[in-house]
């Protein structure tokens, strides 16, 4: 992945470049960061062509609606800063080193981290955040296995392959043809019960990968008041954040 800045209303806005296994060329408007994938297989013109064609459609789309693609600010934490998740709370011991990569363990409730003091500011907080995600779902995943199983036994019945916390920012679940389920960490800031729809919701794609009326009627069946969930998550998406 390659990164730049694009400057739109005096904004400077982070671009991400991905060159990747892919037919066609792909561009989209984070709150974060504006996202653009190349197929790796053009040559090196066409990759620049397809690059200045993506970046001049999204800074026309920011330019119509700039408030919709207002830039978030990034989370940051500092070391001693205590995070709390649910009914735990975790101390973050962070130090900076002149290394080529970062890295993060837990110890009980204390999770250190030490970051590359070879990025900028803002590579530096992606690491810190994604790090600090990776650790609390590691000591969170067992609840988490526990809590899939058994909403599929009460509701469903259907075989479940793998499952995982994500530190994904693009959607709050996924559920595979193979029967592997995924959970965004951004959940780990929501109550439980905005938690357990998102699994109803999963569990509920092992019978239909759709969103068919035969796949709401599944969910509601689970958890009937499952529309005042997603009106949570929209309503509140800002705060489930690392």
């Amino acid at each position: 992945m390659q990164t730049e800045l694009l400057e739109i209303n005096g904004i400077k806005y982070l671009v991400k470049i991905h060159y990747e296994n892919r037919s066609n060329s792909r561009v989209s408007i984070r709150r974060t960061a504006i996202n653009i994938r190349i197929p790796s297989f053009l040559s090196s013109a066409k990759k620049n062509e397809q690059l200045e064609k993506m970046k001049t459609w999204a800074k026309n789309k920011i330019m119509k609606n700039p408030e919709k693609f207002r830039l978030k600010p990034q989370k940051e934490y500092k070391n001693g800063d205590l995070l709390k998740i649910g009914d735990e709370e975790f101390a973050l011991r962070i130090e900076f080193k002149d290394k080529k990569g970062s890295s993060a363990g837990p110890i009980g409730n204390t999770i250190k981290l030490s970051i590359s003091d070879n990025l900028s500011k803002e590579e530096q907080n992606n690491h810190i955040s994604s790090l600090i995600s990776r650790c609390i779902a590691y000591k969170r995943l067992p609840k988490l296995q526990e809590k899939i199983h058994e909403l599929n036994e009460r509701h469903f019945n259907q075989r479940i392959n793998k499952i995982f916390f994500k530190h994904n920012k693009s959607n709050w679940g996924s559920c595979s043809n193979a029967g592997n389920i995924n959970i965004s960490t951004r959940l780990l800031f929501a109550p439980d019960e905005i938690l357990e729809y998102v699994c109803i919701h999963e569990l509920a794609h092992l019978i239909e990968q759709n969103h068919s009326d035969r796949f709401w009627t599944l969910v509601e069946t689970a958890m009937p008041d499952y529309m005042e969930k997603e009106r949570w998550l929209k309503e509140n998406r800002d705060l489930c954040r690392f």
